[in-house]
Protein backbone atom coordinates (compact mmCIF):
# COMPACT_ATOMS: atom_id res chain seq x y z
CA UNK A 1 0.00 0.00 0.00
CA UNK A 2 1.15 3.63 -0.44
CA UNK A 3 2.82 4.29 3.05
CA UNK A 4 1.94 8.23 2.93
CA UNK A 5 -0.23 9.94 5.12
CA UNK A 6 -1.58 13.99 4.29
CA UNK A 7 -3.15 14.70 6.94
CA UNK A 8 -4.22 17.85 6.26
CA UNK A 9 -4.00 19.39 2.81
CA UNK A 10 -2.85 23.12 1.29
CA UNK A 11 -0.26 25.75 2.33
CA UNK A 12 1.15 28.96 1.71
CA UNK A 13 4.01 29.73 0.20
CA UNK A 14 6.53 31.17 1.86
CA UNK A 15 10.14 31.03 0.56
CA UNK A 16 11.53 31.45 -2.87
CA UNK A 17 11.53 27.68 -2.95
CA UNK A 18 7.67 27.65 -2.74
CA UNK A 19 7.49 29.53 -6.48
CA UNK A 20 6.56 26.26 -8.61
CA UNK A 21 4.73 24.08 -5.38
CA UNK A 22 4.28 20.86 -6.94
CA UNK A 23 1.19 20.62 -4.95
CA UNK A 24 -0.09 23.94 -6.53
CA UNK A 25 0.62 22.67 -9.90
CA UNK A 26 -1.26 19.24 -9.20
CA UNK A 27 -4.08 21.12 -7.38
CA UNK A 28 -4.42 23.95 -10.50
CA UNK A 29 -5.36 20.12 -12.54
CA UNK A 30 -8.56 19.73 -10.50
CA UNK A 31 -9.51 22.93 -9.87
CA UNK A 32 -8.25 23.22 -6.34
CA UNK A 33 -6.93 26.18 -4.32
CA UNK A 34 -3.94 25.09 -2.83
CA UNK A 35 -3.80 28.21 -0.70
CA UNK A 36 -7.04 26.47 0.71
CA UNK A 37 -5.98 24.25 4.38
CA UNK A 38 -8.29 21.43 5.02
CA UNK A 39 -8.60 18.50 7.09
CA UNK A 40 -8.15 15.35 4.84
CA UNK A 41 -10.40 11.82 5.20
CA UNK A 42 -7.10 10.83 6.28
CA UNK A 43 -6.29 12.04 9.36
CA UNK A 44 -6.67 9.16 10.84
CA UNK A 45 -4.83 6.55 9.49
CA UNK A 46 -1.79 5.78 11.23
CA UNK A 47 -4.22 4.41 13.95
CA UNK A 48 -7.03 2.64 11.31
CA UNK A 49 -7.26 -1.13 11.76
CA UNK A 50 -8.26 -4.20 9.40
CA UNK A 51 -11.13 -5.98 10.58
CA UNK A 52 -8.61 -8.68 12.54
CA UNK A 53 -7.63 -5.87 14.63
CA UNK A 54 -4.30 -5.11 13.26
CA UNK A 55 -2.98 -2.10 12.28
CA UNK A 56 -3.49 -1.48 8.44
CA UNK A 57 -0.39 0.24 8.23
CA UNK A 58 2.37 -2.21 9.04
CA UNK A 59 4.96 -2.34 12.20
CA UNK A 60 8.09 -1.34 10.55
CA UNK A 61 6.65 0.80 7.88
CA UNK A 62 8.56 4.23 7.01
CA UNK A 63 5.30 7.26 6.87
CA UNK A 64 5.82 9.52 4.88
CA UNK A 65 4.31 12.50 6.26
CA UNK A 66 2.18 15.82 5.17
CA UNK A 67 4.04 15.52 2.08
CA UNK A 68 1.25 18.13 0.21
CA UNK A 69 1.10 20.69 3.30
CA UNK A 70 4.07 21.82 6.09
CA UNK A 71 3.91 20.03 8.92
CA UNK A 72 4.13 22.98 10.89
CA UNK A 73 1.43 24.99 9.60
CA UNK A 74 -0.14 27.74 11.34
CA UNK A 75 -3.59 26.54 10.49
CA UNK A 76 -3.21 23.21 11.14
CA UNK A 77 -2.48 23.62 14.92
CA UNK A 78 -5.65 22.56 16.28
CA UNK A 79 -5.03 19.13 14.33
CA UNK A 80 -1.58 18.74 14.94
CA UNK A 81 -1.66 17.20 18.94
CA UNK A 82 -3.77 14.85 17.75
CA UNK A 83 -0.86 13.75 14.54
CA UNK A 84 1.38 13.74 17.76
CA UNK A 85 -0.58 11.21 19.70
CA UNK A 86 -0.87 9.04 16.73
CA UNK A 87 3.11 9.15 16.21
CA UNK A 88 3.58 8.25 19.97
CA UNK A 89 1.20 5.58 20.07
CA UNK A 90 2.45 3.85 16.20
CA UNK A 91 6.07 3.53 17.87
CA UNK A 92 6.43 0.82 15.93
CA UNK A 93 6.24 2.81 12.70
CA UNK A 94 9.07 5.51 11.35
CA UNK A 95 7.27 8.72 10.45
CA UNK A 96 9.28 11.06 8.21
CA UNK A 97 8.39 14.71 7.31
CA UNK A 98 9.40 17.61 6.07
CA UNK A 99 9.49 21.77 6.98
CA UNK A 100 10.27 25.11 6.19
CA UNK A 101 8.82 26.34 9.05
CA UNK A 102 11.44 25.17 11.29
CA UNK A 103 11.06 28.35 13.38
CA UNK A 104 7.45 27.04 14.52
CA UNK A 105 8.64 23.98 16.31
CA UNK A 106 9.31 24.40 19.90
CA UNK A 107 6.01 26.37 19.99
CA UNK A 108 3.86 23.12 19.09
CA UNK A 109 5.56 20.24 20.37
CA UNK A 110 3.61 17.85 22.31
CA UNK A 111 4.01 17.78 26.10
CA UNK A 112 6.06 14.22 26.27
CA UNK A 113 8.47 14.86 23.22
CA UNK A 114 11.35 15.67 25.40
CA UNK A 115 14.64 15.39 22.98
CA UNK A 116 12.23 13.89 20.34
CA UNK A 117 10.36 10.97 19.47
CA UNK A 118 12.67 8.10 18.41
CA UNK A 119 10.50 7.00 15.64
CA UNK A 120 10.29 10.53 13.84
CA UNK A 121 12.58 12.24 11.59
CA UNK A 122 11.79 16.05 10.72
CA UNK A 123 13.82 17.41 8.01
CA UNK A 124 14.07 20.96 7.02
CA UNK A 125 14.03 22.28 3.68
CA UNK A 126 16.74 25.07 2.44
CA UNK A 127 16.60 26.33 -1.09
CA UNK A 128 19.45 29.08 -0.82
CA UNK A 129 21.79 30.64 0.97
CA UNK A 130 19.50 33.02 2.65
CA UNK A 131 17.48 30.41 3.83
CA UNK A 132 20.38 28.12 5.02
CA UNK A 133 21.31 31.15 7.03
CA UNK A 134 18.12 31.42 8.47
CA UNK A 135 16.69 28.18 9.43
CA UNK A 136 19.89 26.25 10.24
CA UNK A 137 21.11 27.81 13.31
CA UNK A 138 17.48 26.92 14.60
CA UNK A 139 17.18 23.48 13.26
CA UNK A 140 20.44 22.36 14.69
CA UNK A 141 19.88 23.60 17.82
CA UNK A 142 16.10 22.02 17.47
CA UNK A 143 14.96 19.00 20.20
CA UNK A 144 14.89 16.43 17.12
CA UNK A 145 16.57 12.90 17.63
CA UNK A 146 16.57 12.36 13.81
CA UNK A 147 17.30 15.53 11.64
CA UNK A 148 17.80 15.19 7.64
CA UNK A 149 18.64 18.44 5.66
CA UNK A 150 16.80 18.47 1.71
CA UNK A 151 18.26 21.33 -0.36
CA UNK A 152 15.52 21.04 -3.08
CA UNK A 153 14.65 22.47 -5.40
CA UNK A 154 18.10 23.62 -5.45
CA UNK A 155 18.12 27.33 -6.58
CA UNK A 156 21.85 28.41 -5.65
CA UNK A 157 25.19 27.58 -4.65
CA UNK A 158 25.01 26.74 -0.40
CA UNK A 159 27.83 26.91 2.09
CA UNK A 160 26.81 24.97 4.77
CA UNK A 161 29.75 24.55 6.69
CA UNK A 162 29.28 26.84 9.35
CA UNK A 163 26.64 24.28 10.76
CA UNK A 164 27.14 21.19 9.21
CA UNK A 165 28.01 17.98 11.62
CA UNK A 166 27.64 14.72 12.77
CA UNK A 167 24.05 16.04 13.97
CA UNK A 168 22.47 15.70 10.18
CA UNK A 169 22.42 12.36 9.65
CA UNK A 170 21.81 13.31 5.85
CA UNK A 171 22.10 15.73 3.01
CA UNK A 172 19.81 15.34 0.08
CA UNK A 173 20.07 17.15 -2.97
CA UNK A 174 17.69 17.71 -5.99
CA UNK A 175 16.70 20.10 -8.80
CA UNK A 176 13.28 21.44 -9.44
CA UNK A 177 10.47 20.28 -11.63
CA UNK A 178 7.89 20.84 -13.48
CA UNK A 179 7.40 23.20 -17.08
CA UNK A 180 8.68 26.51 -15.05
CA UNK A 181 12.04 24.73 -13.01
CA UNK A 182 14.95 26.60 -12.32
CA UNK A 183 18.34 25.09 -13.38
CA UNK A 184 19.56 23.16 -11.27
CA UNK A 185 23.89 23.18 -11.83
CA UNK A 186 25.49 20.20 -10.97
CA UNK A 187 28.89 21.96 -9.67
CA UNK A 188 26.48 23.17 -6.85
CA UNK A 189 25.43 19.42 -6.37
CA UNK A 190 29.19 18.40 -6.71
CA UNK A 191 30.15 21.31 -4.09
CA UNK A 192 27.70 20.24 -1.55
CA UNK A 193 28.66 16.55 -1.72
CA UNK A 194 32.57 17.73 -0.94
CA UNK A 195 31.25 19.87 2.22
CA UNK A 196 29.80 16.56 3.29
CA UNK A 197 32.23 14.29 2.67
CA UNK A 198 34.95 16.56 4.35
CA UNK A 199 32.26 16.28 7.78
CA UNK A 200 31.33 12.65 6.81
CA UNK A 201 27.57 13.35 6.46
CA UNK A 202 25.84 10.90 4.30
CA UNK A 203 24.49 12.94 0.54
CA UNK A 204 22.21 11.50 -1.81
CA UNK A 205 21.30 13.61 -5.05
CA UNK A 206 17.75 12.20 -5.40
CA UNK A 207 16.86 14.08 -8.41
CA UNK A 208 18.51 16.07 -11.34
CA UNK A 209 15.06 18.14 -11.66
CA UNK A 210 13.40 19.40 -15.34
CA UNK A 211 16.69 21.24 -16.37
CA UNK A 212 20.33 20.59 -15.78
CA UNK A 213 23.67 22.49 -16.47
CA UNK A 214 26.58 20.68 -16.55
CA UNK A 215 29.87 21.80 -18.41
CA UNK A 216 28.13 24.80 -19.71
CA UNK A 217 25.29 22.92 -21.37
CA UNK A 218 22.05 23.04 -20.63
CA UNK A 219 19.76 19.32 -20.43
CA UNK A 220 16.32 19.62 -20.73
CA UNK A 221 15.47 16.17 -18.50
CA UNK A 222 11.68 14.15 -18.93
CA UNK A 223 10.20 13.62 -15.10
CA UNK A 224 10.76 9.99 -15.59
CA UNK A 225 14.24 10.48 -15.63
CA UNK A 226 15.28 13.28 -12.97
CA UNK A 227 15.71 10.58 -10.60
CA UNK A 228 17.52 7.82 -12.95
CA UNK A 229 19.96 10.53 -14.20
CA UNK A 230 20.85 11.43 -10.51
CA UNK A 231 21.68 7.91 -9.71
CA UNK A 232 23.65 7.63 -12.75
CA UNK A 233 26.11 10.45 -11.61
CA UNK A 234 27.47 7.96 -9.11
CA UNK A 235 28.08 10.61 -6.58
CA UNK A 236 26.31 9.82 -3.38
CA UNK A 237 28.11 9.55 -0.69
CA UNK A 238 28.39 6.94 2.67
Amino acid sequence: MNNGWNPWHGCHKISAGCAHCYVYRIDSRHGKDSSEVTLTSAYDLPTRRKRDGSYLIAPGTTVYTCFSSDFLLEEADPWRPGAWEMMHERNDLHFFLTTKRIDRLEKVLPMDWGQGYENVTICCTIENQDRANYRLPIYREAPVRHKQLLLEPLLGPIDLTPWLGPWAEEVGVGGESGPHARPCHFEWVVDLRRQCVECDVRFRFHQTGALLEKEGRLYRIPRPLQHIQARKAGIDYK
